[in-house]
């Protein structure tokens, strides 16, 4: 291990390999700042330009670099703007972007900036260490466990929900798995609910859904509500650094989203998006009653865990890449793609046979998380100056940048009117109280969780798979207990209300 990391950091230090990294970071910060554009979609235009380089490892350095540059980066939109362009991102949104409308948009960004940073770096280091034991521990994990833990995630709809609010996610989230039945099933290679519109072929778009849940319904808000939010337009952005007080609150946040993002990471097919929902869910369950009525509405918590946990899990996900060639995520199979074309075989093999690609990528994370940092932390005060710019101006501006990256999704112009329709409804149900969050986390998990499903009831002949997998049962029963204990919580809470109601 000593030696290849001296092999990798040699290579890693190279000049060329200094300005693959410098280069990635820098590209894939500022596309994951533009709502839409996530790294999937710059990675794909630029396997072409890695290909061309020749080297390998320098290829795979700037694919990688670009990666988890775009990840970093994609806060920024979901913290200013509320316009989550990238799956990883959406839970941002939820804290971020209620601090940066009281006036916190530079802490918001500060901390998003460090958690990224320290998640980033320990998934580094825990991809040094437990590659090679991962890669075995991945292999355990079929088609029936990937299902119970797609339900696991459905099962933290609870932590995004009001107080009182648990029937309201449950219905937005089933809505959120009815649509993503729209488009080809699982199980057979036929349209559903398509009503003959041949656009819907392949489903809604997760960009288009992504702007019409949280962009759309902003820029609506400023238009029907401008004298409630124009106080604060034209104030002067302060208040950038953290207290050391709220360093030690985030700490040991970061500390266990660290952890837990990689290892979700780590799971082929799981990915960021799991990662920084679980991460959310797992933070506010296990808050205080005080500090669990803050998120949602600006806790710096609700904002560090998902930052921290999507970046660790894109480290993560490199692990099944690199070690078994299977795909951890969308981004980390068009590396796979690349790495094809590059004539490199990613497997267990890869740290023997090929120990300068595998070592150099690892020591290249170190380097390219030192460098988001120094570029963005200096950037922020320019960055936050965002919500200054007046509302008249902010408004076509959100409404451009929506459009454009739901058009740049799916490339057509149905695109654009599933937009406004979706964007209309869901102002409506925003008004109404309804979360809009739980809806994108059924539509995110719910076409993975059905062909997950779909394979384990062919190979066992139905839904004998749940009592058969011990592991698949041990999950279903964790999403059980994320269930029901918020339920209880919420009973409890309104049986105490009433009875001290009584009382008086």
């Amino acid at each position: 291990m000593l030696e290849g990391l001296l092999v990798g950091l040699q290579t890693a230090l190279s000049l060329q390999n200094l300005l693959m990294v410098i280069g990635g970071c820098l590209i894939g910060t500022f596309i994951g700042m533009l709502p839409g554009l996530g790294p999937m979609s710059i990675i794909a235009i630029m396997i072409p330009v890695a290909i061309s380089i020749g080297d390998p490892s320098a290829a795979l350095i700037l694919l990688a670099g670009v990666y988890y540059g775009a990840i970093f980066g994609g806060s920024t939109s979901s913290i200013l703007l509320n316009a989550p362009g990238v799956a990883g991102t959406v839970a941002t949104s939820f804290d971020g972007y209620p601090m940066a409308r009281q006036g916190k948009a530079g802490k918001a960004l500060t901390i998003a900036a460090i958690a990224s940073f320290a998640g980033g770096t320990i998934g580094a280091i825990l991809l040094m260490v437990f590659a090679p034991a991962l890669s075995s521990v991945a292999l355990l994990f079929h088609s029936a466990e990937y299902f119970a833990l797609m339900v696991v995630g459905l099962s933290a709809i609870a932590a995004f929900a009001g107080s009182g609010q648990v029937s309201k996610a449950v219905l937005m989230t089933v809505l959120g798995l009815i649509m993503a039945t729209v488009g080809e099933g699982a199980l057979f290679n036929l349209p559903r609910f398509t009503m003959g519109i041949m656009d819907l072929q392949s489903g809604f778009g997760f960009v288009t859904l992504a702007m019409a849940m949280f962009a759309l319904p902003e820029a609506i808000f400023l238009i029907l509500k401008p004298r409630s939010v124009d106080n604060n337009s034209n104030k002067k952005i302060t208040d950038l650094r953290i207290t050391a007080a709220e360093a030690k609150a985030i700490f040991p946040v970061i500390g266990r989203q660290s952890i837990q993002g990689f290892f979700i990471g780590v799971l082929p097919g799981a990915g960021a998006t799991i990662a920084s929902f679980l991460g959310y869910a797992v933070e506010r369950n296990i808050a205080t009653k005080e500090e669990q009525e803050k998120f949602g509405n600006g806790s710096i918590k609700g904002l560090a865990a998902p930052e921290t946990a999507n970046n660790a899990a894109c480290t993560g996900s490199f692990v099944p890449l690199l070690t078994l060639g299977i795909p951890g995520s969308g981004t980390t199979a068009i590396l796979l793609g690349a790495l094809i074309a590059l004539n490199v075989t990613p497997g267990p093999r890869l740290m023997i046979d090929e120990p300068q690609i595998f070592w150099a990528v690892i020591m290249s994370m170190f380097i390219g998380n030192l460098v988001l940092l120094i570029l963005n932390l200096p950037l922020i005060p320019y960055i936050a100056k965002v919500l200054s710019i007046p509302r008249n101006y902010l408004i076509p501006y959100i409404l451009f940048f929506t459009l454009m990256g739901a058009y740049i999704g799916q490339n057509n112009a149905t695109e654009l009117l599933l937009l406004t329709g979706f964007g209309i409804c869901a102002t409506g149900l925003k008004f109404g109280g309804y979360p809009l969050a739980p809806l994108l986390i059924g539509f995110i998990l719910g076409g993975m969780m059905e062909d997950n499903f779909a394979r384990s009831m062919q190979l066992y002949d139905g839904i004998a798979f749940i009592w058969e997998r011990p592991m698949t049962l041990g999950l279903l029963a964790i999403a059980s207990i994320l269930m029901i204990v918020p339920s209880y919580r919420s009973h409890r809470k309104n049986q105490l209300e009433i009875t001290t109601a009584d009382g008086d």
